[in-house]
């Protein structure tokens, strides 16, 4: 198994050739998808198939299964990350909210792979600490906005957020639903309550 690289590295990996960009795509997603449905011991022959290339293909963009965890977990950050660019004509509150719901449908999803680039025993990779850092530099300036119009907590730090998300994500939820009802009450912490007057 390779040791986790950094994000530079990861996303130097990316091919520069249409045709071999395309399939590198397609087998992040297939990856994605496979992850998802099956956690990390998901089979590298569906994954190859679910995106319509040959094992050799699979091998030859991702050498170790631990390339294809990186691969998958940068592209879910990125896209993470983009998703707040549109979100600066957003009232800020719902702007907030919105970007934490989809933080925690990230969370969630991609927790077993965290974990696995994490399991090194040396502590979190160098990769893991890179998109935590974009992560953060994307939460935070929209919680300090929510914060700055008077609509957010003042007390909060993004820390603070990032751990109650983290905390909540760990949950098995017993029926479908329930986990967007216990987010909701813990965002709806989050909003800085009138003085008692």
């Amino acid at each position: 198994m390779t040791s986790a690289g950094t994000v530079p590295e990861v996303l130097a990996r990316k091919p520069k050739r249409a045709d071999a960009r395309r399939n590198y795509e397609l087998l992040v997603e297939a990856a994605r998808d496979a992850f998802g449905e099956g956690g990390v011991g998901a089979s590298l022959e569906d994954i190859a198939r679910r995106a319509g290339v040959g094992i050799g293909t699979l091998y030859r963009h991702f050498p170790a299964r631990q390339d294809l965890f990186e691969a998958v977990y940068v592209n879910e950050v990125e896209t993470l990350c983009r998703s707040a660019e549109g979100l600066e004509a957003t009232p800020a509150w719902d702007a907030l909210v919105t970007w934490l719901h989809r933080l925690v449908s990230y969370a969630s999803t991609k927790r077993a792979i965290a974990e696995e680039l994490t399991a090194s025993g040396g502590g979190p990779s160098p990769l893991f600490l890179t998109c935590r850092q974009e992560i953060n530099k994307t939460g935070e300036p929209l919680l300090k906005r929510a914060q700055g119009a008077g609509v957010a907590r003042a007390d909060a730090s993004f820390d603070d957020v990032l751990r109650m998300i983290s905390g909540i994500t760990m949950v098995a939820f017993a029926e479908p639903g329930q986990r967007e009802r216990v987010v909701d009450m813990a965002i709806d912490g989050l909003r800085r309550q009138p003085s008692a007057n």
